[in-house]
């Protein structure tokens, strides 16, 4: 897989995540969204994912730590933005905002730091 087209995804999954936040502060703010809470627990429907779950990457790259980490990262976010969903769906916006506060904040924090992580380890 080209060094090129893996820095282009982990880049473009930073700035997917960053559009997460904006949207899940959005729905917890409003208490309202017009997400399917199932769709958005799946790992494997956002761009990233596909990307994650497809032929492009490699035997290699999926048998190595950096794309376990992410895969584990990226699945644990997933849960977490869908648990958010779920929380304002059932008007319980106080309950999604601590979680926004807490576990997304972490979860998020962690993701971020192992996409720069591996784009870092793919310059080497």
């Amino acid at each position: 897989m080209s060094k090129n087209i893996l820095d282009q995804a982990l880049r473009d999954a930073a700035d997917a995540h960053v559009a997460w936040k904006r949207r899940l502060d959005d729905a917890v703010a409003s208490g309202k969204h017009d997400l399917q809470v199932a769709d958005v627990r799946r790992d494997d429907n956002c761009a990233f994912g596909k990307f994650l779950y497809s032929d492009e990457i490699d035997a290699e790259t999926r048998q190595g730590k950096p794309y376990q980490v992410i895969r584990r990262l990226h699945a644990e976010f997933h849960e977490t933005a869908a648990n958010v969903l779920h929380l304002v769906a059932l008007s319980r916006r106080e309950e999604a905002s601590q979680v926004m506060t807490d576990e997304y904040k972490t979860r998020s924090e962690k993701l971020m730091r192992g996409l720069s992580k591996w784009r870092d380890e793919l310059k080497r």
